[in-house]
Formats: C-alpha cells, sequence, structure tokens
C-alpha cells in the first residue's frame, strides 16, 4: 500500500476516535525520519490511548504491521511508528509545549480527508 494510503487511513482512525487538529506533512524534503509525519491529540490520556488503539486496529484490518508503538502507559505522547509513516499522538498540553507543527514549519502540509466536519 502507498504512503498516501496509509497516511489517509491513519487520519481516519484518528477521526473515528474525535482527535483533534488532524495534520498530515510531507516529511520527504526535511527529513529523513520518515515521508509523512501525522500529528493530532486528545483531551485525556484515556482518549489518547484509544486513538493509538484506533490506529493499531485500522493497520491491522489491513495487515500492515506497526514497526513501534511508544509512550501508551503514560499517554502523554504517543508515537506509532509504522515505516515511512509516522503519527504523533499528543495530550493537548503535550501538543502546545512541543508543537511540532512549527518545529517542522518548511514540511508541506498533506490534504487529508475527514468524514467528521
Amino acid at each position: 500500500m502507498e504512503n498516501k494510503n496509509i497516511i489517509q487511513l491513519v487520519a481516519e482512525a484518528c477521526d473515528d476516535k474525535r482527535a483533534e487538529d488532524i495534520i498530515a506533512l510531507d516529511m520527504n524534503d526535511v527529513s529523513l525520519v520518515a515521508d509523512y509525519f501525522l500529528i493530532c491529540h486528545g483531551n485525556n490520556e484515556r482518549q489518547v490511548q484509544a486513538i493509538a488503539r484506533g490506529i493499531k486496529d485500522k493497520m491491522d484490518e489491513h495487515d500492515i504491521s506497526l514497526k513501534r508503538l511508544e509512550g501508551f502507559e503514560q499517554a502523554r505522547w504517543i508515537l506509532v511508528d509504522i515505516g515511512d509513516v509516522v503519527c504523533h499522538i499528543f495530550h493537548k498540553d503535550e501538543r502546545h509545549y512541543y508543537n511540532l507543527e512549527r518545529l517542522w514549519g518548511d514540511a508541506s502540509q498533506v490534504s487529508i480527508q475527514l468524514g467528521q466536519d
């Protein structure tokens, strides 16, 4: 499956769990770490964990394996590594502190289609 399709699936999984401020960044020209970052946040630890579980379940449905899932227990910043796509799920307080959108400000945003508007 192409990375653009994976980023869309990840965004849908986040949206299904009511993640807020979902942003996808094309990292190809600014980082060697991944081709895409998806950044979102939840309002509390349980929601942050639910978003991460939702992504894992969605990837399992499409036979896509996760490389790594870090930070689940604390649920302040969960990193979901899907190879060339990395999802950062923040607790809302942590998101403003780390401000990855500003840190990676040179990356262009990727258009994603979400059902909840």
